[in-house]
């Protein structure tokens, strides 16, 4: 007894000692209900809470219309950004279930809006094929919202729910009469602000213009359906419809539209095994690069996956079979390569399949090994067809080909001249290259650096520890407009490939790059603008991952220099300069110097305002849509001139710093 007693006053005095800081037990432990884990960790769920974050909630509740559209239930999508900084979407689907749901015995719609992972995706018959496939689509949206409103059109009747922040706020009632059907989600997004220092995202804006892209692609994938996208929020408000019949037809005409064209329809392929679909269009046109797109259940995969594969080897194994055929190749002529038949290759490879496996959680590889030999043979099957079929186009796509083979061996020899030697062998390095002296590539930086006299500048100022400079004379090659043979002949290009190390092209190897930031610094002026745009042309079409990977930065030098007494300022733009003048007072009439150009600067000068990592602004050069990206490259760095020209009238007002 005496024992028992001891014991308890031992366990009493335990649990009246404080634990002490960073304790872990069990009231440690948090077990977050409903919504409560993706307000946690809202980066989870959709990526992160910026404004890519923002635009993937409008993505989540589109999906679910078009997964009804896929289904065949749905022709129109309604997109509308309110003055208010809400966002709804309406679609004429069969609506949101209304019906108590048998396990949870709350209305099926409230329960797809309030509870993780639940939705008709998971082979409860709903849906054959869906791009939002893990269930939290719309309950995320609900979760990351201030205030959602959902209306369901069905049976005659309106139904309506509100909720705040993931949390219902009344039961589901009917609030009129319609003769429509469907589902219209209007969601006002958790922005933090002073007001609210607990919302979710940094930004509220949405941008018209990226969600416009997304839209437009999600149309051409799906052939027949109406997407109606509406921004109220300027003065004149701005609507854009999208509408393909044509469906990924359309999309290769549209990705070809700056561009000469081979032949003038693309060949189109589609084809059903089981379960899964599959859509290709392609066409040849006059540019040295491929640009092929997959999708899977229109997700965009930009690693591409089994359905590219698949694509690859039929399109490489067929024209070689018609080359062979028909004796355009001869006996002793080697097959041509992947690499050649997909030169000046615009596709898009779309497949949709009840259960996608992907090789990462963003989705951007696919997995599914059976869907290699689905494509393989429906591809390969009709192409040969249609080359057959069509011996024109077929010879067209022959000759442009060994073109591209016959280039590729002449890129081949000049680029063995470009290969970075060994260590041993550094005397390799361009002879204007001034380099560091440090060797591990996570600590170096490669100046890229417009003319001698800024070079100069550049190489007396830096920190030779870490930092390279590179000096180009005058503009590099428009790549663009140049096969590689000839691009890696130019003595600008070939001494930068050679310094980076990385090797260029098909061989290009990121992992032997010598410098983890390469910083294009050129001239505050159009020279310099358009000589960072050609060097940015050929990083894109040559060297794409050390963007994709976010090597590649732009370099922002001062505007100008202000002197007022012992007072130097440096501003990097004109709202900056307005801001410096008004401080100081203009009545004091401070001296103000225009830099034109790096070499007016000293080299203390330039360390100060463009090199130091202390005090430098630069901007990271990223992709966020790669045909965008595509389109705009080819666009304002390509042959055709009348669409450039219309660009350039449509945006001349947009232009903010002319230098004139």
């Amino acid at each position: 007894m005496e024992n028992q007693e001891n014991q308890l006053n031992q366990q009493e005095q335990l649990d009246q000692i404080e634990r002490p800081d960073g304790a872990y037990d069990e009231n440690q432990i948090q077990v977050l209900e409903g919504l409560e884990a993706v307000r946690k960790r809202p980066g989870m769920y959709i990526g992160s809470t910026d404004e890519r974050g923002l635009h993937h909630l409008v993505y989540e509740i589109v999906d679910n219309a078009v997964d009804e559209a896929l289904a065949g239930f749905c022709t129109e999508i309604i997109i509308t950004l309110h003055k208010d900084g809400s966002c709804s979407v309406q679609d004429n689907g069969r609506g949101f279930p209304v019906g108590i749901h048998p396990k949870i015995g709350r209305p099926a719609v409230e329960v797809c809006l309030t509870i993780l992972h639940a939705g008709g995706k998971f082979g409860g018959g709903g849906y054959k094929v869906s791009g939002g496939l893990h269930g939290v689509g719309a309950s995320v949206v609900n979760a990351l919202s201030r205030h959602m409103q959902v209306n369901v059109y069905q049976e005659g009747k309106v139904y309506q729910q509100e909720y705040e922040r993931g949390k219902v706020l009344y039961d589901l009632k009917v609030v009129g009469e319609t003769d429509r059907t469907g589902t219209t989600i209007r969601f006002w997004p958790d922005v933090k602000n002073e007001y609210d220092p607990n919302g979710i995202f940094e930004t509220g804006e949405f941008q018209y213009d990226v969600l416009k892209t997304r839209f437009r692609e999600m149309a051409f994938l799906n052939r027949g359906i109406r997407i109606v996208f509406r921004d109220e929020r300027p003065e004149e408000p701005k609507e854009s419809v999208f509408h393909y019949e044509g469906g990924i037809s359309e999309f290769v005409k549209f990705i070809n539209k700056s561009k000469e064209v081979l032949f003038p329809e693309p060949i189109y392929i589609s084809g059903l095994v089981g379960t899964t679909s599959v859509e290709v269009a392609m066409q040849y046109n006059d540019t040295y690069s491929e640009n092929i797109f997959a999708f899977v259940n229109n997700i965009h995969t930009p690693d591409g996956g089994t359905h590219l594969a698949g694509f690859n080897m039929a399109l490489t194994r067929v024209i070689n079979d018609y080359g062979r055929k028909h004796n355009i190749l001869k006996a002793n002529d080697t097959n041509l390569s992947g690499e050649d038949t997909r030169e000046g290759l615009a596709a898009i490879v779309s497949v949709k399949l009840e259960d996608p496996q992907f090789e990462s959680q963003t989705k951007s590889k696919l997995g599914n090994s059976e869907v290699r030999t689905i494509v393989n043979s429906l591809v390969g099957k009709q192409l040969a067809d249609y080359m057959e079929e069509n011996p024109q186009v077929a010879k067209l796509i022959l000759d442009r080909c060994l073109a591209a083979s016959r280039a590729r061996e002449a890129a081949r020899k000049a680029r063995d001249l470009t290969r970075r030697k060994t260590v041993l062998e550094s005397a390799s390095l361009p002879g204007k290259l001034a380099d560091c002296s440090e060797r591990d590539p996570g600590k170096c930086e490669i100046f890229l650096v417009e003319g001698d006299s800024a070079g100069g500048s550049a190489k007396m100022g830096r920190d030779r520890h870490f930092q390279a400079i590179l000096p180009l004379r005058g503009k590099i090659l428009n790549v663009e407009k140049t096969r590689l043979d000839r691009v890696l002949a130019n003595e600008e290009i070939k001494a930068m490939i050679t310094a980076f190390g990385c090797g260029v092209g098909d061989e290009f190897d990121i992992s032997k790059l010598r410098y983890d930031r390469i910083v294009c610094m050129t001239d505050a002026d159009v020279d310099g603008s358009h000589i960072r745009i050609l060097m940015l042309t050929f990083f894109y079409r040559y060297m794409r991952p050390l963007i994709e990977q976010g090597h590649v930065y732009a370099a922002q030098p001062p505007l100008y220099k202000v002197t007022y007494q012992k007072m130097e300022r440096y501003c990097y733009s004109d709202a900056e300069l307005d801001k410096v003048m008004t401080e100081i007072g203009r009545e004091k009439k401070p001296d103000v110097q225009r830099y034109k150009g790096l070499g007016e600067m000293s080299a203390e000068q330039l360390w100060t305002t463009t090199m130091n990592p202390e005090t430098r602004t630069m901007l990271r050069v990223s992709v966020e849509d790669a045909i965008a990206a595509d389109e705009i490259m080819s666009l304002l760095m390509g042959e055709k001139v009348e669409p450039r020209r219309e660009f350039i009238e449509q945006n001349s007002k947009l232009v903010l710093d002319l230098d004139i």
